[in-house]
């Protein structure tokens, strides 16, 4: 059967279309999987220089990311999913752990931070991971717009005591933005929860633990 100039020209065209497809599908996948591992390093870099700016290296003998948990708390860690904690350590010891965690009230949606504990239950210092708040108002939790997150180090439970780990318009201790005050209470509200969690777990953080476990009461 002869096969007109028509039919064969759309042959030819379909043929030449599956194979770019074909082509463009293995370019695509090559490319992820080449840069699949230095993405995660990347990623791995960035936690650790959160983590080592909350736990500085000389302070702890242990490896931060190699040394975690994840556990699941959603009434303290704000999230329904499990969330790691990593955990400090000088010869064995305990040291610090510094628990994810999530405040889901944040004006522009759920704001993830990085809270460091000190093993006697003082604040070693807060980081911002990643949050939708407004530029110019809200943003200013991040460490590179302000020195507010800082207000944190050294408080704890008993310093201001529970009653006071609140912004200041609403009778508490800790500033809050001019403009934006729902994310400043927002992200106290979800350390004050964090520190009450670590103060009811702490032994249970430090131990070995199977990872995704539940101890949120």
């Amino acid at each position: 059967m002869k096969v007109g100039p028509l039919v064969r020209n759309m042959l030819i065209s379909g043929l030449l279309l599956a194979g770019f497809a074909i082509l463009g599908t293995a370019i695509v996948a090559w490319t992820e999987d080449a840069t699949r591992e230095r993405i995660e390093l990347n990623q791995r870099a960035a936690l650790l220089n959160n983590l080592h700016a909350l736990i500085p290296p000389e302070q702890h003998d242990n490896d931060l990311y190699e040394d975690q948990i994840r556990v699941r708390a959603p009434d303290h860690l704000g999230s329904p999913y499990p969330l790691p904690v990593y955990r400090a350590r000088r010869d064995g010891r305990p040291l610090a752990a510094i628990l994810t965690t999530v405040a889901p009230d944040g004006y522009s949606g759920p704001i993830r931070l990085l809270v460091a504990v000190n093993y006697d239950g003082t604040l070693a210092g807060v980081r911002v991971l990643n949050h939708r708040e407004t530029p110019g108002l809200g943003d200013a939790i991040e460490v590179s717009r302000s020195d507010w997150i800082h207000e944190f180090e050294g408080k704890s439970l008993r310093n201001p005591p529970p009653e006071d780990w609140r912004v200041k318009r609403d009778g508490g201790v800790f500033d809050q933005f001019t403009g934006a005050t729902i994310t400043p209470r927002a992200v106290v509200g979800a350390v004050r929860r964090t520190l009450v969690y670590f103060q009811a777990h702490r032994e249970e953080l430090f131990a070995k633990a199977e990872p995704d476990t539940d101890t949120d009461s």
